[in-house]
């Protein structure tokens, strides 16, 4: 078989090693840092593959569950907070079963470096009772994704494939084979036996589920990416990125250790742990996020009287929360040894430290300007800003402090209908965009009018999807593989589901925004607005403003805005021509018009 040697992000093998593999349906929604796995699929697909980016996880999920039971291999994609909102199809699919191998990748995001938390998807595998693979480089991932689809197939169950953001976003060099051609399905065959989830069936299914746990356990034990390396009465144990940490600092520390690596976290390879254990004294367990490796040796270890001691994050050996890293497995390594720790590790001496970067809406985005229209228009009024998931959850940084309430996608629509019920006399506003609308914002706007709910709705249209890379979602018309689609209409959706009241606006025309804003205040019921302007990401910038010799240095525009372009220089204003982008926002609220 011929290969070409690439250079590949981790997400962009596994896609390739999905195609490989003969994967035929391919869904997702798109989540830092899950993102590049669907998008490169549809860039180096071949004829018989179909990709989209589906309206939600659980949706995707589903979509997949129907071709798998046709027969065809399917990659399901998210990151760790999408999987709650697929858990319900999830849940109910390990006791249906599947036909076709099913993959459902989902990154987790220690850190949490661009999510809401940092919950940990192999929980979410035994909870499931569904295997879970936990590779440690892009090269491991690379060759996981054809493995995993050959154990979902064995078993008839989907397969949860877990890498986290290191080896989502890390970078290798990898042979890439050729993939291999579509098979032409089974085709769906009714049997409603199989297919048709009853209290009966699941109840079977269950007893199944238990035993077949027993025997993926003894089978992960002799699988080849569970392995025992190293010598030495101290063992580590390790999973996914950790492993590349904890070799990186037996580097630095020119010592060795028996290493037991498990890439199955999920069920556990029980005799294969307890081999090791038998072989060593105590164990350090190196894992990102929660001590699920170290729960199950401790198991083992109670479970078979064992004396080896096992240490880790219940112990207080290694932080419980965070990324890791080779610099803190040298530490805790050190402190078990017993080596000195003054010595300066020679890759972070002449390192300075990295600059602080709060996070900002960029310079000329349209959030900014319906931020600050609802600011004005509500400053003499009580008001609660309920906000959601994306760019403009950026909108809570001062000076503008707009976001009062942030939980998960589609949350500020129904969070902001549980204040409005508690009655505290407050105007409560709720900020969705446009792709989380779509996501999961829809159903709230039903349960609101239905329920009568005096709230004001307030969607942000920019166009894309923009916090993860500027997707396509059903209100722009485009599919994930660049085709032209069915333009879904916001306003004609919130018509259809009752909402009589409805403007729209360009957040960036501030005067008109504010009237709108006001009107909006002093009606009653479910009220919507539909600030319209695209992301400054995907148009031409065209101008940029400048100040005039009028500025009186008054910081209004820097004190109200928080605009990254401007600043105060030498008493006055200044604007970076390298970041502006003529919104003209700036001008709009300079008292001394020296803004043009």
């Amino acid at each position: 078989m011929s290969f070409l040697k690439e250079l590949l992000m981790g997400n962009e093998a596994i896609a390739l090693g999905a195609l490989r593999a003969g994967v035929q349906v391919v869904c997702g929604y798109p989540g830092t840092p899950s993102t590049e796995v669907l998008e490169t699929v549809a860039l180096r697909k071949h004829d018989g593959v179909y990709v989209e980016w589906s309206v939600n996880e659980k949706v995707a999920l589903e979509v997949a569950a129907g071709a798998s039971y046709s027969g065809v291999r399917t990659l399901v994609t998210m990151k760790q907070v999408g999987l709650n909102v697929a858990s319900d199809p999830l849940m109910s699919l390990n006791y249906i079963g599947i036909k076709g191998g099913m993959v459902i990748l989902v990154a987790d995001d220690p850190g949490p470096i661009s999510s809401q938390t940092e919950q940990d998807t192999r929980h979410f595998g035994k909870y499931a009772r569904i295997p879970v693979f936990d590779p440690s480089s892009p090269e491991d991932v690379y060759t996981m994704v054809a493995e995993a689809f050959e154990y979902s197939e064995k078993y008839l169950t989907p397969v949860i494939l877990r890498p986290t953001t290191r080896v989502c976003h890390g970078c290798a060099a990898i042979d890439v084979k050729e993939f291999s051609p579509p098979q032409k399905p089974a085709g769906f065959e009714k049997d409603s036996s199989r297919w048709v989830i009853f209290p009966r069936l699941s109840f079977a299914k269950k007893h199944v589920l238990v035993e077949r746990e027993k025997t993926l356990g003894d089978e992960f034990s002799t699988y080849t990416k569970n392995r025992v390396s190293g010598s030495g009465k101290l063992g580590i144990a390790c999973g996914g990125i950790s492993a590349a940490y904890v070799a990186e600092a037996l580097e630095i520390l020119g010592t060795d250790c028996k290493i037991l690596q498990i890439s199955t976290p999920y069920p556990f390879p029980e005799k294969l742990a307890m081999d090791f254990m038998n072989s060593v004294e105590k164990v350090l367990v190196f894992e990102e996020l929660d001590p699920v490796i170290e729960d199950a040796l401790m198991m083992i270890r109670g479970k078979n009287s064992l004396k080896t001691e096992v240490l880790g994050k219940n112990t207080g050996n290694l932080p419980v929360a965070g990324e890791y890293s080779a610099e803190i497995c040298v530490a805790a390594l050190r402190e078990l040894l017993g080596l000195s720790s003054e010595e300066k590790l020679a890759s972070t001496a002449d390192i300075p430290p990295l600059a602080v970067r709060p996070p900002v809406l960029c310079a000329g985005c349209p959030h900014r300007a319906s931020f600050y229209a609802v600011k004005q228009a509500m400053k003499d009024k009580k008001a609660v800003f309920c906000g959601d998931i994306g760019c403009y959850t950026l909108g809570n940084a001062m000076p503008l402090d707009m976001v009062d309430t942030c939980l998960c996608m589609g949350a500020g629509i129904t969070v902001s209908q549980g204040i409005t019920r508690a009655k505290n006399g407050s105007v409560n506003f709720a900020f969705v965009g446009d792709s989380t609308f779509f996501h999961t914002g829809i159903a709230g706007v039903v349960n609101a009018v239905y329920n009568r709910t005096d709230m004001v709705l307030v969607v942000l249209d920019n166009s894309t999807t923009a916090m993860t890379g500027h997707q396509p979602h059903p209100g722009i018309g485009k599919t994930a593989s660049g085709e032209v689609a069915g333009k879904i209409s916001i306003e004609a959706v919130l018509k259809a589901v009752g909402v009589d009241w409805i403007r729209e606006a360009d957040p960036l025309n501030l005067d008109s925004t504010i009237e709108i804003v006001t009107e909006a205040a002093e009606q009653s019921g479910v009220r919507a607005i539909i600030f319209r302007s695209p992301c400054i990401a995907i148009v031409k910038k065209e101008k940029t403003c400048s100040v005039s010799e009028n500025c009186i240095g008054c910081e209004v525009c820097t004190g109200v805005l928080g605009c990254p372009a401007l600043s105060m220089k030498d008493g006055v204003a200044a604007i970076s021509s390298g970041l502006c982008t003529g919104c003209g926002l700036c001008a709009a609220v300079c008292p001394m018009g020296a803004i043009v």
